[in-house]
């Protein structure tokens, strides 16, 4: 079964023996930063800092003549990286004999809101999420469809993972984030994921509501929640708060501009790319879910690219959806935490590689080899070695 893991260009650079410690783990690819949002990261073992903090959403290569006069733009890596890292520890990773296939975070970026707030989604308090581009507004669609082209398609690179390609909401974790005294389940979620900027307005419009009485509604519907009611959960809880046929027409709005961005940016990838590249999308079979592993209808996304990466943190069962398509040939691969300290669990991980396998996972993601401890990456290197 085929295992990546993922790692940062920072994770490899100045360290000689980050390359070898990563294919010695037994895995035969990397996913490897090529586009990323602001981080603090941990570096265990580097021989020369044991924390790198990216300030902003950055790509990390040198970025061509397309961006020229454009107002929205990527921004370069500050003192964190040097302004092709990606290459750099893209070749090392090669050497060492391992495939490298980019990664490449899109509609998440906080610096694009704070510089560009019109960029933004607004929820119906008229609160910003500097964080998350709406993906309706045409000048970001360009942006992205051209970032994801771009980013993705770097030299021998053998395929990329596009995350966050969609629709984001509240659930980001902001610095010194303090939103968690109020526990919103996932319908709760949806309605503060909903946009109000001029174009997803103009979207309701189109789907038959009134923008300023959905946004009163969905006010309405939160109050409740906001006072401790408990929230009902998936999609039966967002109709039990909106009403069906108010919550139908603001998720035709939503998915479809989810689903035509997704194709576009698809297209724009393979179009860049050379034949054979691997096209997967970071995804949830969930199509109202929100966040890096943006929802989505699992017979389209597989019509569209090569397959998905679906998180696995908490079991398998979101694989279901994608392998009930029975699409031959589709990557279906099982993203799956492996750094204790946040979580993860690599003592697990062949028992629960096995689970992903049963329910249809080809291959295997590995979250994260930079950041995990000595210890986890040996129960790593030891799970695969059984694998």
């Amino acid at each position: 079964m085929k295992a990546s893991a993922f790692v940062y260009p920072w994770d490899v650079i100045g360290d000689p023996r980050a390359a070898d410690r990563v294919a010695g783990l037994g895995v035969r690819q990397v996913t490897l930063a090529a586009a990323y949002h602001s981080t603090r990261a941990l570096t265990p073992r580097h021989p020369l800092h044991r924390i790198v903090t990216a300030e902003h959403a950055a790509v990390l290569y040198p970025t061509d003549a397309r961006w020229e006069g454009r107002e929205l733009r990527p921004y370069a890596a500050g003192d964190w990286a040097p302004s092709d890292a990606y290459g750099e520890a893209a070749a090392a990773l090669a050497d060492a004999g391992l495939e490298v296939h980019t990664w490449v975070v899109l509609a998440h970026n906080s610096r694009l809101g704070a510089e560009h707030p019109d960029t933004s989604v607004v929820n119906a308090y008229g609160d910003r999420y500097p964080w998350a581009p709406c993906v309706a507004q045409p000048a970001t669609r360009a942006y992205l469809i051209d970032l994801a082209a771009e980013a993705a398609v770097r030299p021998g690179a053998g395929g990329t993972e596009l995350e966050s390609l969609g629709w984001y909401g509240l659930q980001h974790l902001h610095a010194h984030d303090k939103t968690g005294g109020v526990a919103l389940g996932d319908a709760g979620m949806y309605l503060m994921a909903l946009c109000f900027c001029a174009v997803c307005r103009a979207g309701y419009g189109e789907q038959g509501l009134d923008a300023d009485r959905l946004a009163a509604a969905v006010r309405d519907a939160l109050e409740p929640l906001w006072r401790g009611a408990p929230d009902d959960g998936e999609w039966a809880g967002v109709e039990k708060l909106l009403g069906a046929e108010t919550a139908a027409a603001t998720r035709a709005w939503r998915d479809e501009t989810a689903r035509t961005l997704q194709e576009s940016a698809v297209r724009a990838v393979r179009e860049a790319a050379p034949e054979g590249f691997q096209v997967l999308l970071h995804a949830d079979p969930v199509t109202h879910h929100v966040g890096a592993n943006p929802g989505v209808d699992p017979e389209h996304i597989l019509s569209v690219a090569d397959g998905v990466v679906v998180p696995c943190a908490g079991g398998p069962g979101l694989l279901t959806p994608f392998a009930e398509q029975g699409r031959r040939g589709a990557v279906l691969a099982a993203n799956l935490p492996v750094v204790a300290g946040m979580g993860g669990s690599p003592d697990t991980l062949a028992a629960d590689a096995a689970a992903a396998r049963e329910l249809g996972a080809t291959e295997l993601r590995l979250y994260h080899a930079g950041l995990a401890s000595d210890g986890d990456l040996e129960a790593v290197r030891s799970a695969l070695a059984r694998l």
